[in-house]
């Protein structure tokens, strides 16, 4: 999934979440042949991933270094408008690469492909932001740029996951995919789709679309697990669905160590479960109502 500010944008929009216009690839998608109404809806693949939570302090992470695997991954899930996720973040980042325990970043907020390697530790903002072919967009760098700056700068390197925004329609014609879940898991996929596209995806389009989701998946199991190194961790940055246990990336991994953790933005505490390894609970952000705004942008679905 993409990033989730701004719905009201997804008209224009690329895949994105629900509350923020994604990057401004709109016309190369036209070219493909997705169509206008496509695009929109696509704007809102991650609506669902912003769940709620709440408790902790947030700056503690202190839960999560006191689970990692010695040798693996650990998928950080955000909220993607909750500030405090991205803080806990760059703190683990942090943390990790003090103690020389931090392989490399992992982001769904660049595209596979793209990397920091090769930069020195003390590259500039614009010089990252290129080498990620950053889409501000998407995902407004000053929530993420601190954690990614204060990753380059301790000397990990940060690698795009997410699936090439080029690769978005060959994804959702892609039926081999299909065959990556069982038959409860895409019923469970596709009524996520029409969630957390508020009811307005036409039901054709409900299995391209969590064809796409779990493209995204592969790819950045894919990235990871190629970066793991013995002794160390790879941080995931990511949403909250795509660090799912069941529909998620670690679906992909195979033998791969990992820990699963959500971050949860306001409400009551949570305890973890069967979807993810650790629950965070950081404090509440204001109310937003994501399906109004795209509403606002979108036709009905067709009967």
């Amino acid at each position: 999934m993409l990033s989730m500010f701004s719905a009201a944008r997804a008209s224009s929009s690329t895949p994105s979440a629900a509350g923020r216009s994604g990057p401004s690839f709109g016309p190369r998608l036209n070219e493909l042949g997705v169509g206008r109404f496509l695009l929109g809806v696509l704007a809102a693949l991650a609506l669902t991933a912003c769940a709620t939570g709440g408790g902790h302090n947030p700056t503690d992470i202190a839960s999560v270094l006191a689970r990692l695997p010695d040798t693996g991954l650990v998928l950080m899930g955000e909220q993607h408008d909750a500030p405090d996720h991205q803080r806990l973040q760059k703190e683990l980042a942090l943390a990790l690469s003090t103690q020389g325990r931090l392989s490399a970043v992992v982001l769904e907020m660049a595209e596979a492909g793209r990397h920091t390697q090769g930069l020195a530790a003390g590259a500039t903002e614009e010089q990252v932001r290129a080498a990620l072919a950053w889409q501000d967009e998407a995902w407004p760098w000053k929530a993420y740029g601190p954690g990614v700056m204060a990753a380059v700068g301790a000397g990990v390197v940060v690698w795009g996951g997410n699936l090439p925004r080029s690769q978005l329609r060959e994804a959702m014609a892609n039926t081999n995919l299909d065959a990556r879940l069982n038959v409860e898991e895409w019923r469970e996929q596709e009524s996520r789709m029409d969630a957390g596209h508020c009811g307005l995806l036409p039901a054709s389009q409900w299995r391209p679309m969590g064809r796409v989701q779990t493209a995204r998946d592969i790819s950045m199991a894919t990235v990871a697990q190629g970066l793991v190194r013995a002794g160390q961790v790879v941080l995931v940055w990511t949403g909250s669905e795509h660090a799912d246990r069941q529909l998620g990336i670690p679906r992909f991994l195979g033998d791969t160590p990992a820990l699963s953790v959500r971050m949860a933005a306001g409400g009551t505490s949570l305890t973890a479960g069967k979807r993810h390894d650790l629950v965070i609970a950081t404090a509440a952000i204001a109310d937003r109502d994501h399906c109004a705004e795209l509403r606002a942008t979108m036709r009905p679905r067709a009967p």
